[in-house]
């Protein structure tokens, strides 16, 4: 017999393991990765030092420069954001007039 073995299937406690048996596995899971994301350190549009925090929803700060601005609820520049931005960093966007 194998001496590793995997991880048990509702060992995903972390942050969520205050909810206790509650909720249902994947909810918790889900609620563990969001939060693991949330509490991260993130990137500052500003000074580009890994300082900013999540102050509420949807507001973020960096502890470096002191800049504030709005973000996602979880993460400070949301997917869709990203997508605009490279839309416009590309050197043959077009441009409605």
């Amino acid at each position: 017999m194998s001496s590793t073995r995997g991880k048990a299937k509702g060992r995903i406690s972390g942050s969520a393991g205050r909810f206790g048996c509650r909720y249902g596995r994947f909810i918790r899971k889900r609620v563990v990765e969001v939060e693991k994301i949330s509490r991260a350190a993130h990137r500052c549009p500003q000074c580009d030092v890994i300082a900013v925090r999540r102050q509420g929803t949807g507001i973020w700060t960096c502890r470096k420069c002191g800049y504030t601005f709005a973000g996602g609820a979880y993460v400070p520049q949301t997917p869709n954001y990203r997508i605009a931005l490279r839309s416009l960093e590309q050197p043959g966007a077009r441009r409605v007039e």
